[in-house]
């Protein structure tokens, strides 16, 4: 692969939330694991890590996720909004829709939505959302929002299992694709869609303490 083609860290950071910090690893379990790791830490709400090769990323309901190296967007979220564990399927739903969105505006081609996590194109599956959340004593509960996207595959680069079922952007374009260029267009819409979400929340939140 020609080193203009890997993810740098310095070409992805940006947002006033979402993609603020950016790390970028060669390999890694899941990038679910390297944000649980790091939450503890000083690490600014926002902060992304993307890895080139997922060795165990996973899906919904323990389903393993296939991360050909190279060849997608594999990357966490680090959250902290002010949700019960409970509603973690709405920030699985957001996810979903701006990746769908995000898409439909960057490449031309038209999705939809499995909910609450998964993209599709016509009948196959070319994005999905795992958020896993994390409760915390006294302030917000962490939300990590894992996101894999197909980009750049090849029918081959697939298992046979999931041929059938799955596709990449590449495949219906018949072309590769800039995973920089969309990489910070998805984090960017990520970004505005939660100060959209979290305004919302605020003044849901003021609405009912005036309504009391």
């Amino acid at each position: 692969m020609p080193a203009r083609d890997r993810l740098r860290a310095a070409r992805l950071r940006g947002g006033v939330i979402v993609g603020r910090a950016v790390v970028v690893v060669e390999e890694t379990t899941s990038t679910n694991d390297v944000i649980a790791q790091m939450a503890s830490g000083d690490w600014p709400e926002g902060l992304c890590v993307f890895a080139e090769h997922q060795t165990a990323g996973r899906g919904q309901r323990a389903n393993l996720w296939e991360s050909a190296a190279r060849k997608g967007l594999w990357f966490s979220v680090l959250l902290r909004p002010n949700i019960d564990i409970k509603e973690s399927p709405r920030l699985s739903e957001w996810a979903a829709r701006i990746i769908a969105s995000t898409i439909e505006s960057h490449c031309g081609i038209k999705t939809s939505i499995k909910l609450p996590n998964d993209v599709y194109i016509r009948d196959r599956k070319v994005a999905g959302v795992l958020v896993e959340m994390r409760a915390r004593t006294g302030v917000p509960h962490s939300a990590i929002v894992g996101i894999g996207v197909n980009v750049n595959h090849a029918p081959g680069d697939f298992s046979e299992a999931l041929r059938e079922r799955a596709t990449s952007l590449a495949i219906v374009r018949h072309g590769r694709l800039d995973r920089h260029l969309l990489a910070r267009e998805l984090l960017r819409n990520l970004d505005n869609g939660y100060m959209e979400l979290l305004e919302q929340r605020s003044y849901a939140a003021n609405w009912r303490s005036q309504s009391r």
